[in-house]
């Protein structure tokens, strides 16, 4: 061993080879400062590191033994020292040679060990009392022995590692995802690639082990060696021992007891707490000052949050060791707050409020960081838990909209703890912060009327969630909420509320009553953002599900509706939440309603996995719960719920029957129906459920192949038997024996067709029965040769048409018929004919079209005699009931689908019934019989679609949404072309007067139509200008022939239909995309601006009023590329704070997308608008028009852009570029005046809570504040929005304030 210490520290002297430095090294390596490494003498270190690390240890546990010997002082050390004429100088110049090899980036494994415990021997010659006295003290030696655990520890080695097996995994997978790194910075610059040092596991476990030595002698250190007048060394140390909690998992739970001896400690975390601890004590300075660098330096622990000397915090991953560690870190602050008690209570409130301050958007580290706040609160007392409740109360309205939404986050999880007494609170004022009904009703429930759509979204979410937590007291706050009134201000917020108003002024409260709050909720159900929509509809499930709420029909149908929403998520979530509904109020029949509407028309939705969603759904509920029928079995509350269902949609519901069939059709592809399911439901057939099992057989019946039919043949006898028969029953039993023909024979298909034709000729079954039955006959004539199939078919069919003939002549060709008319059986005759002659259309001859006219005129022997352009009405006066003339329009209808010659005879006559009829019934079927037609004979029918769609602003709401509806059909299946007027006729009615026509017409042409044509909106824009105006003097526009009623019904001219218009541009606009806007704007400027400018059109009185749209045109908002008029950013954005890296890469393709985009729109204006505007401009100035104003308007707006180029824009016309900057200053000062009377009022007692809210905001944060020792260079308009109070700052020569907040605030007022 070269080192002499240990032998005289062990008492051998024996000879031993003695090593000389040389004076002049020792010299240079101490005026180094210790900063760079001096070399030794190769041959002098060789000597030195023969021993290796063994002698180090050896040295330490000498060391160690010396002041464990309470015998011999500890003083003794530095006479021994001396004695063997040792130099303490050329001592610690051998250990900073250790030291600084070891900081090396190449240093090998014996190095760094080497090192570690050089600086251990450092630190602990440094504890023995007169080290500073024999000059071993150096500052900058002392740390960088403490940041010898970071140079030493391989923190590189993992994530190169981890990044060569991303590489095999990465070439697996295409579509594979970016992968986190092991590092915790989620945010770090890739190193150059370079050659890094790779360690074994014992290697790496000799250089931690070694760090624990280092560590354990920085503990022994710490309890002899004070470093109160060393603060920034003991902020140091706070930050190494901080750092030291991510080396290593800790596998046992930790107390933070006291340990009898460190060795007890056996992790590295462990360790560091303990130093933590030790530096807290008062033995190295003010113990507020030492809490307030823990704390700080925790706080980036708490928030998983990597935080260096100077810059920006990184967010760490958060895993399972990040996760721990944070924990670890929790349960410190609360042991430290436990044992210093009213010491520690400010700084744990500081550490709340920048927690709270310094959270970011990303759920996992909000939820993270709430739970922390929540198990920090139960360490404070009442008075304090109060103060900071109310701290978040003002914090919630935080201009950021993290703050925001943080706050909700801590809200729920205060409702989870248990609710504090308001009576041990001993300030009255402070006595409603501690309740949870304050929490809930002031704090969470404000926020449904949040800025940002997250926040309400999230709000209303947490509503939802109150309503599961077992405290009774949140279950019944939110009741209070939807059933009696509540007060939102309290009046003992005076004192921090504001300096300007009295108490008698602030202590006003304000009532919001229950069903506006409900009335509130249903809106944000349909809210425009999808968040808010799924948000609410979690709400109102909760609501509902609770009781809160009454189950009424306005408010499932609502939940119900959005199960059709536009936003896929909220489709998906609007089903779960029908079925929890279902699940929680499963024998209410509303209830029960509403998830039949909401799920059944969701398998033929556009999107696959609603339809998917939708088909598992509706198989769990309605087929996997058919069970065998048997007397002696008790039915449980799921399989009552499945036949309360099917009863449902046999009677109330039977308009979601296609829907319904749909889903079979999916379903037998799939092989769903097994023998033993037929087999239950047959079962069924007998009992009370007889309904429900009829309407599932005859879904499942035409796609299974063998079947018994015993049964449904007896249940076939029953029927025609029975004198009462079911409507739905017997349509769905006609259904299944038709189904079932093919495996009859031909004696039982003969007894069945005998029965129905007797059945058919009484004319005693409903329309739906006879309708059914007559398709089960047809399906029992058919077979594989069409003509015995025909022949069928004209023997039966045939006879019905002939008895049908036999009656219309009885009552329409007899003098007395009418007198004696019975109108239910003259209806069933004409429906029977009609389904009739589409089965036989040879048996249809001249006398009974005659017949069927006559319905609709007294005379049909002069039908023929008379033009066709004349309408049914005009034949003559007709005294039969329009209810049977509605029939017979519909007769006529079928017969003419079979006959062409009919279709050119009667379709002059029923497009001009449409025009002038009077009877609503007869020509809302026309309107149905004239699309038909149109299906099968398209080019005929085509020519009359002007007609029908002239019904689009018909008197009638009925005909104008049938009409709405038949003509979405026709354009969806391109049977009907947009030519003509027909879209500006389709336009009119977005601004029907009844809503839920214009709703549905613009959800026809989002959903249906726009997305066939996607540039049909952009196409038609600028004649609808012209249309809606009615100006036809363009070239281009308004050219498409119409009648003079026409043009009346569907103009929109005039100021009284301004806001008509302008809904209309609107909805076009708001779904353009940026090209279609851009052309769209250019075009506008060549076919309209141009040819005014030009004086192709007149600048008469009409041509004033279409300029004059223009421009209004011009400045809509909606016109505006998104591109270039998306938010920038800001303290209120929506943007998250810390992105990925993918939406930090589409934040920078937007930039540069919109600089792209700004300078083609520039260009363009400048050559082809700016031109136009000087020429219309002089043009406008000569003719003395007002539609000069509307140009100044529209200059105005486009300009705001561009506020700093007018001059250079307008070079050619100086005094327009002067008046444009005039109203540009205008327009400012008007826009900050505006934001200053919406925070300002001229009554102090008139102003609304939210402007006393955010003035009292303002005044918190009166005073500049410090963050990490560097002063806010925000505006002052910026800088007035922050809410944190204290600071938690790097030491220094000010003094931390260490008030509580509300103490501060009073005393800052006083100033």
């Amino acid at each position: 061993m070269g080192l002499v210490p240990v032998y005289i520290f062990t008492g051998k002297f024996e000879t031993v080879p003695k090593l000389s430095f040389s004076s002049n090294w020792v010299d240079a390596v101490w005026d180094l400062e210790f900063m760079e490494r001096k070399p030794l003498d190769h041959i002098i270190e060789d000597e030195v590191c023969a021993g290796g690390e063994k002698s180090f240890r050896s040295l330490i546990h000498c060391l160690l033994e010396h002041a464990a010997d309470q015998q011999q002082p500890l003083q003794g050390v530095w006479v021994i020292l001396g004695e063997n004429r040792v130099s303490v100088k050329s001592l610690v110049a051998v250990l900073s040679s250790f030291v600084l090899a070891a900081r090396t980036k190449g240093a090998n494994v014996q190095q760094r060990v080497c090192g570690l415990h050089a600086a251990s021997v450092y630190l602990l010659l440094l504890g023995i009392p007169g080290s500073i006295a024999n000059k071993v003290f150096h500052e900058v030696l002392l740390d960088t022995c403490l940041d010898l655990t970071f140079h030493c520890w391989p923190q590189d080695s993992g994530r190169k590692r981890k990044k060569d097996g991303l590489k095999s995994s990465q070439a697996d997978s295409k579509r594979s995802k970016p992968q986190r790194r092991d590092s915790p910075e989620m945010e770090m610059e890739e190193e150059e690639e370079e050659d890094e040092l790779h360690f074994s596991g014992q290697e790496l476990t000799k250089i931690r082990n070694a760090i624990a030595v280092l560590v354990q002698s920085l503990l022994r250190l710490l309890q002899t060696f004070s470093l109160k007048d060393r603060p920034q060394m003991a902020s140091n140390c706070t930050q190494i021992f901080t750092k030291l909690l991510y080396l290593e998992p800790v596998l046992r739970e930790l107390t933070f007891a006291v340990p009898r001896d460190l060795c007890e400690l056996q992790s590295v975390p462990e360790m560091a707490f303990h130093g933590l601890k030790l530096l807290c004590s008062p033995r190295h300075g003010e113990q507020k000052e030492s809490l307030r660098r823990v704390f700080h330096r925790l706080l980036y622990v708490i928030l998983m949050m990597s935080k260096g000397h100077s810059g920006k915090p990184a967010l760490l991953v958060p895993n399972q060791a990040v996760l721990t560690t944070r924990d670890q870190a929790i349960h410190f602050v609360c042991h430290l707050v436990d044992e210093l008690k009213e010491l520690a209570s400010p700084f744990l409130q500081i550490l709340l409020q920048h927690i709270c301050f310094q959270m970011v958007e990303k759920s996992e580290y909000r939820n993270h960081g709430a739970q922390a706040v929540g198990m920090l609160t139960s360490q404070m007392a009442d008075m304090d838990y109060a103060c900071f409740i109310k701290w978040l109360f003002i914090f919630s309205g935080h201009s950021k909209m993290v703050h925001r939404l943080f706050s909700v986050d801590v809200v729920m999880v205060l409702l989870t703890q248990p609710e504090r007494s308001s009576e041990e609170c001993q300030d009255p004022e402070l006595a409603r912060f501690m309740s949870h009904k304050f929490l809930i009703q002031d704090l969470l429930f404000t926020r449904r009327t949040d800025e940002s759509p997250t926040v309400q979204g999230h709000a209303l979410s947490c509503l939802a969630q109150c309503l599961e937590l077992p405290s009774l007291n949140v279950t019944r706050a939110v009741h209070t909420l939807f059933s009696a009134t509540f007060f939102h201000i309290c009046p003992g917020l005076v004192s921090v509320f504001t300096r300007r108003q009295s108490e008698r002024q602030m202590s006003c409260c304000i009532f919001a009553p229950a069903k506006e709050n409900l009335a509130l909720l249903l809106r944000r159900v349909r809210d425009s953002k999808t968040n808010v929509r799924k948000a609410a509809l979690q709400a109102l499930v909760g609501l509902l599900k609770h009781g809160v709420i009454p189950t009424t029909w306005e408010n499932l149908e609502t939940l119900a509706e959005r199960s059709r929403d536009p936003a896929v998520s909220v489709k998906k979530r609007a089903l779960q939440c029908l079925g929890e509904l279902l699940t929680a109020k499963p024998g209410c029949m509303e209830v029960q309603k509403a998830w039949l509407l909401g799920v059944v028309p969701a398998v033929v939705d556009s999107e696959n996995s609603v339809q998917d969603k939708a088909l598992e759904v509706l198989d769990q509920v309605l087929l996997s719960r058919v069970k065998p029928y048997s007397e002696r079995r008790h039915m449980d509350n799921s399989e009552r719920l499945t036949w309360n269902l099917l009863d449902l949609l046999c009677n109330e519901c039977r308009n979601l029957g296609r829907y319904f069939s749909r889903a079979f059709t999916i379903w037998s592809k799939q092989n769903k129906f097994t023998p033993t399911f037929i087999s239950n439901l047959i079962s069924h057939t007998e009992t009370e459920h007889a309904a429900g099992a009829w309407l599932l057989l005859s879904k499942v019946v035409p796609s299974v192949s063998t079947i018994s039919c015993s049964k449904i043949l007896e249940a076939w006898d029953n029927m025609v038997r029975s004198h009462d028969v079911d409507v739905t029953n017997c349509c769905h039993i006609l259904s299944v024996v038709g189904d079932i023909a093919a495996h009859l024979n031909e004696d039982t298909k003969g007894r069945i067709t005998a029965d129905l034709m007797s059945w058919l000729k009484t004319f005693s079954l409903s329309l739906e029965v006879i309708s059914a039955a007559m398709q089960t006959l047809y399906q029992l004539g058919c077979s594989e040769d069409i003509k015995l199939t025909q022949a069928f078919l004209n023997q039966h069919c045939g006879e019905l048409v002939s008895i049908c003939e036999t009656h219309l002549a009885s009552v329409l060709l007899s003098e007395n018929g009418a007198q004696n008319l019975n109108e239910d059986l003259m209806i069933k005759h004409l429906h029977t004919l009609g389904v009739a002659s589409l089965h036989c259309p040879a048996k249809v001859g001249k006398r009974t079209v005659l017949l069927v006219e006559s319905v609709l005129t007294s005379h049909s022997e002069k039908l023929e005699e008379l033009p066709a352009s004349l309408p049914l009405s005009q034949f003559r006066e007709n005294s039969l009931p329009t209810r049977i003339k509605a029939h017979g329009v519909i007769t006529l209808g079928k017969l003419c689908l079979q006959h062409e010659e009919l279709v050119q005879k009667y379709l002059p006559v029923f497009a001009r019934e449409l025009e002038v009829g009077t009877e609503v019934a007869v020509r809302n079927n026309i309107v149905v019989i004239m699309c038909d037609l149109c299906v099968r004979y398209t080019n005929i029918v085509d020519h009359y679609i002007p007609n029908i769609s002239a019904c689009l602003r018909d008197d009638e709401a009925v005909i104008r949404e049938q009409t709405l509806i038949m003509l979405t059909n026709l354009l969806q299946e391109e049977f009907v072309k947009w030519k003509g007027s027909l879209f500006f006729r389709f336009m009119m009615a977005l601004v029907d007067p009844v809503p839920a026509i214009a709703r549905l017409c613009e959800y026809c042409l989002l959903h249906r139509l726009h997305k066939k044509n996607p540039e049909m909106f952009s196409q038609h824009f600028i004649e609808c200008i012209f249309q809606f105006n009615s100006y036809n003097k363009h070239t281009l526009y308004n050219k498409f022939p119409q009648s003079e009623r026409e043009k009346v019904l569907f103009s929109l001219k005039g100021a009284q239909h301004r806001e008509k218009r302008f809904r209309i541009y609107r909805f076009l606009l708001e779904h353009f995309t940026d090209a279609q806007r851009f052309n769209t704007t250019i075009k506008i400027n060549q076919t309209v601006l141009a040819c005014f400018a030009d004086e192709e059109l007149p600048l008469d009185a009409d041509g004033a009023e279409i300029l004059s749209e223009t421009f209004n045109v011009l400045s809509l908002k909606e016109l505006k590329l998104q591109a270039f008029s998306a938010p920038a950013g800001g303290a209120g954005s929506e943007e998250p704070e810390e992105e990925n890296m993918a939406t930090m890469t589409k934040a920078v393709l937007q930039v540069v997308q919109k600089k792209v985009v700004s300078q083609v729109q520039k260009k363009a204006f400048i050559e082809n608008t700016v031109p136009l505007i000087i020429s219309l401009k002089n043009l406008l100035e000569q003719k003395r028009s007002p539609v000069l104003k509307d140009l100044m308007g529209y200059l105005k707006v486009t300009m705001q852009d561009y506020r700093n180029e007018v001059k250079e824009f307008f070079a050619g016309d100086e005094q327009l570029a002067a008046e444009v900057e005039f109203a540009l200053k205008t327009a400012e000062k008007e826009r900050e005046m505006e934001e200053q009377m919406e925070n300002c009022s001229v009554t102090p007692g008139a102003q609304t809570p939210t402007a006393k809210v955010i003035e009292q905001r303002t005044n918190v944060t009166a005073n500049s504040f410090i963050y990490s020792g560097l002063t806010s260079r925000r505006s002052p308009v910026k800088s007035c929005r922050s809410v944190l109070w204290l600071f938690f700052r790097a030491p220094g020569p000010r003094r931390w304030n260490v008030q509580s907040p509300l103490q501060q605030r009073k005393s800052s007022s006083r100033v």
